[in-house]
Order: structure tokens, then C-alpha cells, then sequence
């Protein structure tokens, strides 16, 4: 019970800074989060609600990234397991304690949410530093890549390019 009300409280904290973040237009920051033990950054302009594990519906003939929809606050919205779409591993049960879901902004005219392994904070660009590029061809959702204070590697997705990317928006398999 307690781990429960320890997250709560992450998330309230989390959302509060989320808000005075995005109020702040000196630095660029991000939503950072964890999928199959890989750190990604979301822009907080893109990024929208997070929500806890809530009940699917699964959508047949869909590829397995594709979770399924849920119902958010009232609106129907697809459920993307991101570390399943970017081909770095998948979701699973036994962690989902810290699994979130991260919607894009409204603005960008998606319903969608992506399933993350858990939440790492905040980030700006002062607390990161720009990691040459190495030539590798990567999506054109994919950032820019960062090394943080720690040694940590973060690759940034570009949220409004990943919703309009096709093979993001053909879910079915």
C-alpha cells in the first residue's frame, strides 16, 4: 500500500512539474521514461496525460505492438507498447507496477497512448549533454541522443514525426 501511495505522490509531483515546465519556454525539457531498460525522452510540448494500467480491449489483426484501446477520461484511445514498436524488447506483466501510460498532446490529433516501463523524471537541456552523431541511419521520429551527468544514454522521440509516421499509424499486421 504503500508503494502505491509513494507513486501517487511521484506522479502528482511529476504532473505539477510537467505543468510548470511547459509554462517555462527558456530551455527545452522532457518527459523521461523507461522501455525495456533504454532511456527515452519525450518533448513535454508533445507529451500529454500520464495514466496508470487501466483494462484493454483488444483490437484483432493488429501488429503485437498494438495493445489494444482504452478508455481515458472519457475518450477512446489506442495503446502502443513502445518498446515493442521500436524493436528493443516488450512489456511485461511482472513489472507493470511502474508501466505507464503517456498520451500525445491533443494538439497533435492522436488518440493515442504509449505504454512505458516506468517514469524517470523530468529533464532539460541543462542537465544533458548532445551526443555526436554516429552516422547510423535511425527513424525520422529519432532525435537527438543525450549523455546525462551520470554516463546515462537518452534518445529523444520526436512525437508529433511518430504520429504521423506510417508505420506507427498502420496498426494492422
Amino acid at each position: 500500500m504503500a508503494n502505491r501511495e509513494a507513486l501517487r505522490d511521484l506522479q502528482s509531483r511529476l504532473a505539477e512539474r510537467l505543468q510548470a515546465a511547459r509554462s517555462q519556454q527558456a530551455t527545452t525539457s522532457w518527459l523521461a521514461v523507461e522501455c525495456a531498460g533504454r532511456g527515452l525522452l519525450l518533448p513535454l510540448a508533445q507529451a500529454g496525460e500520464i495514466f496508470s494500467i487501466v483494462p484493454l480491449v483488444a483490437v484483432p489483426h493488429t501488429h503485437d505492438w498494438f495493445l489494444g484501446v482504452a478508455n481515458l477520461r472519457g475518450g477512446l484511445f489506442g495503446v502502443v507498447d513502445l518498446a515493442r514498436f521500436l524493436g528493443i524488447g516488450a512489456a511485461t506483466e511482472a513489472g507493470r507496477e511502474q508501466s505507464r501510460l503517456v498520451v500525445f498532446n491533443l494538439a497533435l490529433e492522436i488518440n493515442c497512448a504509449l505504454l512505458v516501463d516506468r517514469l524517470a523524471g523530468l529533464r532539460g537541456q541543462d542537465q544533458l549533454t548532445l551526443e555526436p552523431a554516429d552516422g547510423q541511419p535511425r527513424p525520422p521520429f529519432a532525435g537527438e541522443r543525450y549523455r546525462d551527468g551520470a554516463g546515462r544514454a537518452w534518445q529523444e522521440l520526436n512525437l508529433a514525426a511518430l504520429a504521423t509516421d506510417e508505420s506507427f499509424t498502420r496498426i494492422v499486421g
